[in-house]
């Protein structure tokens, strides 16, 4: 899907906050209200008047942050989806980090996975939560799951140094 139909419109509400407008290739218009308390609302818009509201939702912001991690996550899975039919080779795993992994309680950037195995984490589930693209300083606990792409060989490279630290000889 291309972001070249969708727009996004940012409206000062003076005394309120924020407004961010997705307009997307159909017309239609979502809008996020960002409240200078820090409330956050989603506002449903007419589709034969893209100025008057239909409904609106308040959310919490545990609920704007799981709202947030829910779509963020879903893009970037569809994406490596779409990248896993595109590129011969190419595979995607999800790998659990298991208690007795020699990463547990460090950070992503121990685990030099990209450098040793030439693979690549691009997210991390932990619960409910998605962590997507990580930074080297994301910390490694028990029952992470890895999302992980690269080819089959280094997929399994990786799982092993994972699992007990080691390299294959």
């Amino acid at each position: 899907m291309s972001a070249v139909g969708v727009r996004i419109e940012k409206v000062d509400l003076p005394g309120i906050g924020t407004r961010h407008d997705v307009v997307t290739e159909q017309g239609r218009r979502i809008g996020v209200v960002s409240h200078r308390s820090g409330e956050r609302q989603l506002a449903l818009y007419e589709e034969s008047d893209p100025d008057a509201c239909r409904d609106s939702i308040r959310l919490s912001e545990d609920e704007a942050v799981a709202l947030a991690d829910v779509l963020g996550a879903s893009v970037m899975l569809g994406r490596l989806a779409g990248i896993r039919e595109q590129a011969a080779g190419l595979f995607t795993e999800q790998l659990v980090l298991p208690a007795s992994s020699p990463f547990v309680g460090g950070t992503l950037g121990d685990t030099r996975a990209r450098t040793l195995t030439g693979t690549s984490i691009v997210a991390i589930v932990r619960d409910d939560a998605v962590i997507p693209s990580p930074t080297p300083a994301v910390g490694l606990e028990a029952g992470d799951t890895l999302v992980v792409v690269g080819e089959r060989p280094s997929l399994e490279i990786l799982a092993r140094l994972l699992a007990d630290g080691s390299l294959p000889g």
